[in-house]
This record gives structure tokens, sequence and C-alpha cells, in this order.
């Protein structure tokens, strides 16, 4: 079992399914995410599952946010860095601020990228770097430019650094979830129908069946998608 994994993004959603999912005795999680009394409740429930949990409160896209979560996770090895913060800034392309494009470069590009850069002297052969993406990070829609941008841009990011660390038994594995029933959708206008979409459960699921795999068996891709189609 792999021991101690940092997720990003942890206090709801996706992210908080995740963590508890993982959460498990003898299990180290370092859990981040911006609403500190939110992470405080996850933290409190995987440590009712018997995971050892610390937590840290930072926003990835201010100048110390990155810093501050790698220096949470310790200086021990690291089994597994699960990259799942996010944001969803749905718009037309004309209506996109420039604000709003670098705030979801920065969020979903950037911080992952220099997040892994300054953990990577802690993952040894046998961990892993899970990428959380999406099927917008293979197909565009309409008024999620900057969401797909982002996506599209990590799933580059995650094939070079998959060539790269391969040589030193360090697997990355990439998510793609269709539409998921999250709180990501209260800050996007429309009408969604949540009850056709995916349970976060269910990514957390394909997270931990990739990070169970041994460390010599390959999962480095998993789609999840609703039954329906539709989504």
């Amino acid at each position: 079992m792999i021991g101690r994994i940092l997720v990003t993004g942890a206090s709801r959603g996706i992210g908080r399914a995740i963590a508890l999912r993982l959460a498990a005795p003898g299990r180290e999680l370092v859990l981040h995410g911006r609403d500190e009394a939110a992470l405080a409740a996850v933290a409190a429930e995987a440590a009712r599952r018997g995971a050892h949990v610390r937590t840290v409160a930072a926003d990835l896209c201010a100048p110390d946010g990155v810093r501050r979560t790698a220096e949470a996770a310790g200086e021990e090895p690291l089994g597994a860095l699960v990259h799942n913060a996010g944001r969803a800034i749905v718009k037309p392309v004309g209506e996109i601020t420039p604000e709003e494009w670098r705030h979801s470069l920065e969020l979903g590009v950037t911080a992952p990228f220099l997040l892994t850069q300054a953990l990577l002297p802690r993952l040894a052969a046998g961990s892993a770097i899970v990428h959380v993406l999406s099927v917008a990070a293979r197909q565009g829609f309409p008024g999620w430019g900057a969401y797909c941008a982002a996506k599209f841009a990590l799933e580059g990011f995650s094939q070079c650094l998959r060539a790269e660390l391969r040589g030193r038994g360090v697997r990355v594995v990439n998510v793609y979830p269709s539409a998921t029933a999250s709180e990501l959708w209260d800050a996007v206008p429309g009408t969604w129908p949540r009850e056709r979409m995916l349970a976060p459960g269910e990514v957390a699921e394909a997270v931990a069946y990739a990070l169970d795999r041994p460390p010599d068996v390959l999962v480095e891709e998993v789609a999840v998608g609703h039954l329906s189609g539709t989504l």
C-alpha cells in the first residue's frame, strides 16, 4: 500500500471523495484546500477511517501557495501526488477576461507544474503522480474555452512528464471523468442534469484502482463515464 499521499483540492467534490476513499489505517494523507473549515471536516472524517492526516489551507495561485503546500508534505518520501484542484470558468470566448484566463491556466497548469517540480526529489521508484483531468482534456466544448485550454495543456505536460519519469519507476496516471456532480456546477450558468452525471465517489474509485496496482503494473489512463453517455 502506498503510504503517504498528497491530494490537492481536497475540501469538497472529487477531491473530498478521493481523500476519504484513500483514508486507511497506516496511511498518511496531506490534504490541501482553500476552505479551511471544509478541509478540517474532511480531515476529521479521514482520521476516523484510520488515516494520519495533516492539512494545508492555501491558494495555489498565490505566490506562496505552492511553497506552503510542498512544505506541508514534509521531507519524507511521498508515495503519490494527486493533482485535483481546479475551477471551471464557463463563458463564450469573447466574454472571458484576461484575469479569468490567467487564473484558469495558473490553477490548472502552472500550479501542478510547480508543485510537481518541488516534490520530484521526494518521489521514489514505485510512487505515482495522478492528474484528475476531464473529457475536456480531449474534446472542446462551446463556452468551455478557458477550462479546455487548461486541461489540454495539463494533458500535454503529463505526457512529457511520463516519458521523463518512467525510467525512474515513477508512474504518471491520467484520469478522465465525464461530467461529475460536484460543487463545481454551482458556479456554472445554466441548468445541468446532475442526476445523469458521475458521482464523485466513482472518480475516487478510479484513482484508488490505479494507485493500488503493483509498482511494476502500468495503469496510465483511466476514463470514467456515465452509462447514459449523454454528458
